[in-house]
């Protein structure tokens, strides 16, 4: 059974977006007033504000949202409800096992977005039969909204892992290789997935420095010191150990696996800037990296080519889990 506050929260995602859309209006007329002084690289406090709020870049936001819930569905008709599973004490720490037939499968934990604040697992099955047809499970978490979590990211950072850990520990009571565990996000689960990528799973968790065999970040955000400075601060409570802990490209000593970093052309100049600047650091640091760029996709069109094989991250998925070769 999924949470009792789907409906509630589905209806303040709503609430979200149109607010968003509001105070989107008052950055238009500030900037129209004159620029103001530099507050990140050359862009004004109402300039980064827009920058780190997708919604000015992607008018068809609503909609797209939408059809990840009504594919999810349609995902769900085909393959069946999910195995749900308990990876912690809380009423949110459950997640859903799309499982493949196939014995001792590859698993793939997909970490959704909602600018940390919005987004449930049953929505984001979309992609399920791409893994499960190609012979891997796809492991979607539940976790808490920073609102319901004091302002703070650390829980959610901490849900994230632990569920990551709980598949580990438990894959083979749902047929998986706790050996082929990758890890996939985006938006806020695109650095969620980056934080878990850069996670010190010896040290925090007992487990072999490579628990996680490869990722997919899309989409996501890798230090945190910009969005700090934006207007997401206002539900965000961030500290200084906050920025440090949870901004991934300056953990990239704890980080063992290949990454794939993705963004669409048409989101904001933050969000490709964040990816290009990840992509870099990783590159940099002498670790396995491959940037993809998806020409005319916006922030949130993007990821729906995770559901087909032969879209720009289908392919890249179903290529680091060697799960097929797509000449």
């Amino acid at each position: 059974m999924y949470p009792k506050q789907a409906t509630v929260r589905t209806q303040f995602a709503r609430r979200d977006f149109l607010g968003a859309g509001t105070a989107l209006l008052g950055v238009a007329a500030t900037v129209e007033r004159g620029k103001g002084p530099p507050v990140w690289l050359d862009m004004d406090q109402a300039e980064l504000d827009a920058a780190y709020d997708q919604i000015k870049y992607a008018p068809n936001l609503p909609q797209i949202t939408r059809r990840y819930a009504t594919n999810s569905e349609a995902v769900r008709s085909r393959l069946g409800s999910p195995r749900r599973f308990a990876y912690g004490s809380t009423a949110i720490e459950r997640l859903d096992v799309y499982a493949t037939k196939r014995p001792n499968a590859p698993i793939n934990v997909f970490i959704h977005g909602g600018a940390w604040r919005v987004g449930l697992a049953k929505d984001y099955a979309f992609p399920a039969e791409l893994y499960v047809y190609a012979g891997a499970h796809l492991v979607v978490p539940d976790f808490v909204w920073v609102q319901d979590a004091g302002g703070s990211l650390m829980p959610m950072a901490d849900q994230v892992r632990r569920a990551v850990a709980w598949v580990h520990r438990n894959a083979e009571s749902f047929g998986g290789d706790p050996n082929r565990i990758f890890v996939s996000g985006h938006s806020s689960g695109g650095h969620l997935a980056g934080v878990v990528l850069t996670t010190d799973w010896r040290k925090q968790f007992n487990l072999p420095a490579d628990a996680v065999k490869g990722g997919l970040c899309c989409s996501g955000l890798f230090d945190l010191k910009a969005v700090r400075l934006s207007a997401r601060s206002a539900y965000i409570k961030f500290t200084d150990e906050i920025e440090e802990a949870l901004s991934p490209q300056r953990h990239l000593n704890n980080l063992n696996a290949p990454v794939i970093v993705a963004y669409g052309a048409l989101e904001t100049p933050e969000y490709q800037r964040q990816s290009r600047d990840f992509a870099a650091a990783v590159k940099a640091a002498g670790k396995p990296v491959q940037l993809l760029v998806g020409e005319g996709y916006n922030h949130f069109e993007i990821i729906e080519t995770l559901a087909n094989p032969y879209g720009l991250l289908g392919r890249a998925v179903l290529e680091q889990m060697k799960l097929a070769k797509i000449d």
